[in-house]
């Protein structure tokens, strides 16, 4: 059985709620064609969460790794392509704001997700779920992780499949946060569900 660690993170910023913490903690223990899903939920702080990240790839040496972040404001699901190699944004949950701060002195200015990204969009479409490949993933937490996984499986000559996907807003986070898009939360795990079945087809 092969095993695919699953990460959300918890609230942050203006979102009282984060579903992909949700649909991190609902999936954890399924078996997903040949995955045995294994899920964590990261803090939102700059100081901890890539090395909270990696510990957990440590602990559970997957053969995949898929890292969620929700994307407020987006109106589809975006596997992401790329991670850079800086710290920025607003304040994280524990009181810490990066200006352009570098993730990995030693580290490429980028590395790009080794997800079948392109099938993953594939798919969610054919399922009848709105999807695009995504170009950036900010500077915040959700690109601190990515990048920091990346670089750990390049520095390692680990070759197993890692990679960053954004999620709208649920319908009671858009209720809550006001009128930004949003998906039912049954949608939001189908179009995950469908993201883990394409790593099946590699």
């Amino acid at each position: 059985m092969k095993k695919l660690l699953l990460t959300g993170f918890e609230p942050f910023l203006d979102f009282p709620v984060n579903p992909t913490q949700k649909i991190a903690e609902e999936l954890a223990g399924l078996q997903i064609g040949d995955y045995h899903i294994y899920s964590e939920i990261l803090p939102v702080n700059f100081k901890k969460a890539g090395q909270v990240v990696l510990s957990h790839i440590e602990d559970y040496q997957p053969d995949a790794v898929i890292l969620l972040g929700l994307a407020g404001g987006r109106s589809k699901i975006t596997p992401e392509r790329i991670a850079i190699n800086v710290n920025d944004g607003p304040v994280d949950n524990f009181g810490h704001k990066p200006e352009g701060e570098v993730i990995q002195e030693d580290g490429a200015d980028g590395y790009f997700s080794t997800l079948p990204i392109r099938k993953m969009v594939r798919l969610l479409k054919e399922n009848g779920l709105p999807a695009d490949i995504s170009n950036s993933a900010g500077a915040y937490l959700c690109n601190h992780v990515m990048y920091q996984a990346l670089y750990r499986n390049r520095k390692n000559g680990d070759s197993i499949p890692t990679g960053f996907i954004h999620i709208p807003a649920s319908h009671d986070l858009a209720i809550q946060q006001g009128r930004i898009p949003s998906w039912s939360h049954e949608d939001l795990k189908k179009g995950i569900t469908v993201c883990i079945e394409a790593l099946l087809e590699e």
